[in-house]
Formats: C-alpha cells, structure tokens, sequence
C-alpha cells in the first residue's frame, strides 16, 4: 500500500514516526512519502517537506506568511496528485491538514486523520467539514469521543501516544548528568517568536534561585546564537539540545510553554507552571474566539486546575518566581499533583497503544475499502 502522511510539527513528527514504524510492522510492502521531519525520515520514509519549513504560529504571523503556506498548500496538492496513495494520513496541523483534507475529498482520495484538530476549542463549525471529507478520525484525547458523539460522527479513541513514548523513555538511564545542583527546566517552546516572549520571563527568574540550575530545552532547528544571546547574562542557566526527556527526568520543577509540553511533563512527574505570552493582537483575537477554560493539556484532560497558567499580563516575573517558589517547597501542593498526575496517565492509558491501535484501524479501514 502507498501511504501520504502529512504532520507539521515537532510533536507530529514523533508520533508519526512511531504510527510509520507500526504499519511498517503490518504492511511489509508499504511504501511511505510523508511531510515531516527527522524521526520520520528515520523509518525509511521518503520525506517531501520538514515542518521547519511549516511552522507559522498565530493569526499576525501566519497572514505575513500567507503567500508561503499558499505555495506549499499548491506544491502538496500537485505532490499527493503525483504520488497516488492509497491513503492520505493527516497528524494535527489544522490550518494546514483541513483545508487538503477538503480538497483530497474532491479527487476520491481516502482520508484518515490521526490526532485530532483541536474543534472543540475554537472554530466548532468546522467538524462539519471534517465529517464531509475525513473517513476515518482517530482520536488520542478522552473527552473528544463525546465531543464528536454530539455532531453525530463516530470516532475512534486510540489512547495518547505520549503515555508508550514516555513510559519508554523513563526506562532508559540519561547518558549524563546535567547538574550537581537541582534542576529546573525551561520549555520555553519550539518556534522562534514563541521563545522570544517568553523565555526571557523565565530566565529572568533564575537570579532568585542561586542554588539551582535552570536548563532551557534548545528547539530543534534554531540557531544556537539565538539562545546564547538570550542566555548570556545568566550565571545558573545553561541549555540542552534534543535531551528535553532527559533534562525532564532530573528536574526538581519546570516552566513550560503551554501545548504538549506541558502534558509530557506531567507524565514525568515534574512539577510545573505552564507559562504563555504571544503578541498582543494575537492574544486579543484568540481571548475572543477559544471557548475552553484553561490552555494547557493537563487541565483540560483533568477538566480542573491541576497546574497553574499564568497567561499574557500574567506572565510576570514576581508572578513566575512566586508560583516557582511554592511548587518547590509546598509539600501538601506537590502531594496533590502528583496524585493528579498519576489520575491523568491512568486517563489517558484507557485507549492502549495508541500508535498500534491507529496504525492497525488504518489498514483495516484500507482493507475494508
């Protein structure tokens, strides 16, 4: 079987690489041509487009960037065209995965769609396009089954693939030690223009810690002389580069970016406060348009505050440093969360394997059509 399978992001391009390697393990001929990045093209797959090219975050930066997406959104259309797969697989990247998901409808292509966009917080209406043109969602957050179940359209939850990766991973020893001192990770994003409003916040709190370290986890991609700019002035700060698990299986506490980040720590067990700050115009637009309660996975899953947010004006220094304070010394609050944490795995496990359960539900649903 040919399989296209289009993720945009760091995150969709490990779960991608672990749904390649079970249909790998299912389809002995499958032929796979994907848009990605490294851990994909690690399978074997032939990668068309690494998502450093791909990655536009919010409603300012993406209209400068509108002339670029329009041309990958043409170059993926002519590619999938060229190609003729069997199956289209979408991983996440709404913005970019709904709009060919729509048009690959058009040319009878099947379309299975792994990871769900996030419809329930923003932008409701657009299930409508998803039930006309995906045949098959596969979903890794509880709550979304239900959420579907009210537009009358079947989905199936697989579990989320964080819980086989993590659970992996904490076997394996870290090949160093970071720190003689205490840890506290930064996870401060993946995007430039992300980082740059929020990691000097986060930096910032570290001259009142003198006795830990703070190690910022380095983004795949970015140039090392971004960060040594910003990391320059600090005497306990240091950085890490592709050792994010590792960094987060030794740390005391973290501050996260909100996103994924904050859902992979909770599953290591760390402490953390989710951190966010965007540009203005952006921040005011999404305030208006996303419907949930809280912006990090862990709260919504839990739907409760389990990790506090601190959000745009939020995110200050004496803010941070206060909230950084207490989960390092509060014992009754640290005793709190880690039995939230552990609620929150035993949540999300429900599902089983869920890079083998989607990998297993797409080649039935080929098999079947």
């Amino acid at each position: 079987m040919r399989y296209y399978i289009i993720a945009g992001e760091a995150s969709g391009d490990l779960h991608g690489s672990n749904l390649i390697k079970e249909i790998q393990k299912r389809d002995q001929q499958a032929d796979i041509r994907c848009w990605g990045g490294d851990m994909m093209q690690q399978t074997g797959a032939t990668l068309v487009k690494h998502y450093r090219e791909l990655a536009f975050m919010g409603f300012i930066e993406v209209l400068r960037n509108l002339p670029a997406i329009m041309r990958n959104l043409k170059f993926c259309k002519e590619d999938i065209i060229k190609y003729a797969p069997d199956v289209l697989v979408l991983i996440d990247y709404p913005g970019f995965n709904l709009r060919i998901a729509e048009w690959a409808k058009t040319q009878d292509l099947k379309i299975a769609y792994y990871i769900s966009p996030q419809v329930w917080a923003w932008k409701e209406n657009r299930v409508k396009k998803i039930k006309a043109s995906v045949d098959k969602m596969l979903v890794i957050l509880p709550f979304e089954k239900a959420f579907y179940k009210k537009w009358q359209y079947e989905v199936q939850y697989v579990g989320h693939p964080l819980i086989e990766v993590i659970e992996k991973e904490k076997l394996q020893v870290p090949a160093q030690s970071f720190s003689d001192r205490p840890i506290i990770a930064l996870l401060p994003g993946s995007r430039q223009q992300e980082i740059t409003k929020k990691l000097p916040v986060m930096l910032a709190v570290s001259k009142y810690f003198p006795d830990y370290q703070f190690i910022v986890a380095k983004a795949p991609g970015l140039d090392p002389a971004f960060y040594d700019f910003l990391l320059q002035p600090y005497n306990n700060v240091s950085s890490v580069s592709g050792q994010t698990y590792a960094l987060l299986k030794q740390s005391k506490a973290a501050m996260v970016t909100s996103g994924t980040a904050t859902l992979e720590t909770a599953l290591f067990g760390v402490p953390e406060v989710v951190c966010y700050k965007g540009s203005n115009i952006s921040y005011q637009i999404a305030k208006r348009l996303i419907k949930v309660k809280y912006i990090s996975l862990v709260n919504l899953i839990m739907d409760k505050l389990v990790v506090k947010e601190l959000i745009q004006d939020d995110l200050t220094v004496e803010n941070l440093k206060r909230e950084l304070e207490d989960i390092l010394t509060n014992e009754p609050r640290v005793a709190k969360l880690k039995k939230d944490y552990d609620d929150l795995k035993a949540l999300l496990s429900k599902g089983g394997n869920a890079s083998e359960k989607a990998a297993g539900s797409i080649i039935q649903f080929l098999s079947e059509n």
